[in-house]
């Protein structure tokens, strides 16, 4: 079972939501922040971002930087530009991309489940990555910003939120990037205790997006319980803040590869080598869109190509011998190209799909990149199988669009 609380929420009043809301802190740099929070004193980036309050390469993990992050925590508040709820709530976030809204709840996750393997990942998280944000949590004491879960669709869930947003939303906009944003306040005792007892049948939640801040923050709510002598089990900090979307209403799109070059051979010579374990098809000059899982698409010199992996070259039953990614990695970018360690190697960079296509096309045209690999997305269902046989995705696997908004909603650790 899933375990999740209704939580006194921390948010901007309606007049003033879209002065404080911001994009996430891991989705863009200082510099980029900056830029964001210019003429807007209310930005979440100076909490979330702290290092822009300070010049221009200060180093965004000295001690000083995050004690700025914890005192204007405080200053919003005292400004009335954050407010807590009386009473605790559920919140519906939905969100709306090219004419389609997915709608999710925000609720209380529990530390424990994470500990124990009831919220399952998909990736590998870097110990610096979740430090970082550890300390983050730990001198706001409070989650400021939400992590993504999904978890196998319920109708009555559904009904719920499909009631809940018939009524006028607490807040609705559109941000800077064109995405819009809706948020509607759960009061109702009956039906918080409905949510509640119906999450609880559910045996798992799916971290989508957002692995160092869900580790972060059950790694804090752990240490709080081990360092509380008096610990009871109901206190706040046994909970951090996600939004929960139904795995059928999700969209995940491509996440794209570009290499710097072909590992000293030619362009005919690298395409003989791929096509040894792949059906290779010039397409033009014309853009080509992968169709379907295992085929590829590939730039290089100008052109288009169509790959498709040939039979016995992935295995079906596998859930990571099925994925694209794999088959991508060990075929063509470490068989042929020497790429070992994606992770690292600085020959390689991956492109968001939300950037499109032709953003692969002219990072090869300006010669910056000799050739471009774009793959087919993966699906919900390939995530939950791979995160229910406790394996983990390759890197740079998925790509979650939209992102969520930060600072629609906070928790704080401590009522």
């Amino acid at each position: 079972m899933a375990i999740i609380k209704p939580f006194k929420g921390v948010r901007p009043p309606k007049n003033l939501v879209e002065q404080v809301a911001s994009r996430p802190y891991d989705v863009l740099n200082s510099d980029e922040a900056r830029i964001e929070a210019e003429g807007n004193e209310k930005s979440l980036y100076y909490i979330i971002k702290p290092e822009i309050n300070f010049p221009v390469g200060t180093d965004e993990h000295e001690p000083m930087v995050y004690d700025k992050a914890a005192e204007n925590f405080q200053l919003w508040q005292d400004r009335g530009w954050l407010v807590q709820d009386k009473k605790e709530c559920y919140y519906v976030y939905a969100q709306t991309m090219n004419g389609k809204t997915q709608y999710g709840l925000c609720v209380g996750a529990y530390v424990d489940d994470y500990m124990t393997g009831k919220i399952k990942k998909h990736e590998l998280t870097r110990r610096d990555k979740e430090e970082d944000r550890m300390k983050h949590v730990r001198i706001n004491n409070a989650n400021v910003e939400p992590v993504f879960f999904a978890y196998p669709h319920i109708d009555e869930i559904d009904a719920i939120v499909a009631k809940t947003v018939a009524n006028a939303p607490e807040y609705d906009f559109v941000a800077p990037d064109g995405f819009g944003h809706h948020f509607w306040v759960i009061e109702d005792d009956a039906t918080i205790a409905r949510i509640t007892e119906l999450f609880a049948e559910l045996p798992a939640f799916y971290i989508a997006d957002g692995h160092h801040r869900s580790a972060a923050a059950a790694l804090v709510g752990d240490e709080k319980r081990r360092n509380n002598p008096n610990h009871r089990g109901d206190e706040e900090y046994n909970y951090f803040l996600a939004v929960c979307f139904p795995d059928n209403q999700l969209n995940i799109i491509d996440y794209n590869r570009v290499v710097k070059d072909l590992n000293g051979l030619t362009e005919e010579q690298f395409l003989a080598a791929v096509a040894e374990n792949f059906i290779v098809e010039e397409k033009g000059t014309e853009i080509y869109t992968p169709e379907r899982l295992h085929n590829f698409s590939l730039y290089l010199g100008g052109k288009w190509y169509s790959l498709t992996a040939k039979e016995g070259t992935y295995d079906d039953k596998d859930p990571i011998g099925v994925l694209d990614v794999t088959i991508s990695s060990n075929l063509i970018l470490d068989k042929v190209l020497g790429l070992k360690d994606l992770r690292s190697d600085k020959r390689i960079d991956f492109v968001g799909g939300i950037r499109g296509l032709g953003e692969l096309q002219r990072r090869v045209d300006s010669g910056e990149m000799k050739v471009a690999l774009a793959l087919y997305p993966v699906t919900m269902q390939q995530i939950i199988d791979i995160a229910d046989t406790g394996n983990i995705m390759p890197p740079k696997t998925t790509w979650f669009e939209p992102k969520l908004r930060s600072g629609l909603v906070i928790h704080k650790l401590e009522d």
